[in-house]
């Protein structure tokens, strides 16, 4: 796993361990390129984030991780920014960074991925949410403005599946991701969860593969244990998926690596 590019610190305010403690993870894993992209802040939801006031040091904190550690591994900087219409802050999104992820946690401000608020699935259309969240993906896409699509089927964590073919519901999201020229990751923090797969599944994988979207790799670590944990089942899927190169950013500037 050369390339891990969305990981976490304590600043979210739901991770665990030094960055120092990851970075160490991240070189014992043989890591060579590895990103924080801890979540971005925002006006809403702010249990769950760091604050504006931390982005300074948010950024300084790796900064000084990439120049201590340089010799032994390539630190990256990024944000995790949720996608949420009228709560975009250009603050973030002119951040001085490699590298922007764009993700989809909220669908009319509900944290449908949160345990804490699991029971609104009840008495709702499986199917609806699940095009109500690929909708939003598309919108998310096609506001231009993020480079890596993080864990794009997350809506699939508690296992409220829809009765529709998967692939139907996620097409225009993935037509739009590859016309903005976006990057996939694969992340494999959906095998910790209930859902017990990767993100995105096989099936979307191999769509995203159609439409020659690139990929990179994620661990999506929320403490140094799960720093590039899945490590050989990441490559197997993406090399078995028919991809044969990884991305990776710099100064938002996109390189491909073999795997």
């Amino acid at each position: 796993m050369l390339v891990d590019l969305h990981n976490h610190t304590p600043l979210c305010n739901h991770a665990q361990g030094s960055m120092d403690e990851y970075i160490q993870a991240a070189i014992a894993k043989k890591i060579k390129y590895f990103g924080f992209s801890d979540h971005a802040p925002m006006d809403f939801d702010p249990k769950y984030r760091m604050s504006f006031d931390q982005m300074s040091l948010y950024e300084a904190k790796v900064k000084s991780a990439k120049e201590k550690y340089k010799n032994k591994i390539e630190i990256l900087l990024g944000y995790e920014v949720d996608y949420l219409q009228e709560h975009m802050d250009e603050r973030v999104l002119k951040a001085d960074v490699d590298y922007l992820i764009g993700s989809v946690h909220f669908l009319n401000k509900w944290g449908f991925d949160n345990p804490e608020f699991i029971g609104q699935y009840e008495g709702q259309d499986i199917d609806l949410i699940w095009q109500q969240y690929f909708d939003t993906v598309k919108q998310m896409a096609e506001f231009g403005r993020f480079d890596i699509v993080g864990h794009l089927d997350l809506i699939k964590v508690f296992k409220f599946l829809p009765k529709k073919d998967i692939r139907l519901i996620a097409a225009d999201a993935l037509k739009a991701i590859k016309k903005a020229d976006m990057v996939l990751e694969i992340n494999m923090s959906g095998l910790r969860k209930p859902i017990a797969q990767p993100y995105p599944s096989k099936e979307l994988l191999e769509q995203a593969y159609e439409l020659d979207i690139p990929i990179t790799f994620a661990s999506d670590a929320h403490k140094p244990s799960q720093v590039g944990m899945f490590d050989t089942e990441i490559v197997k899927l993406a090399k078995d998926t028919g991809y044969t190169k990884v991305a990776v950013f710099k100064n938002k500037n996109r390189e491909f690596l073999d795997i």
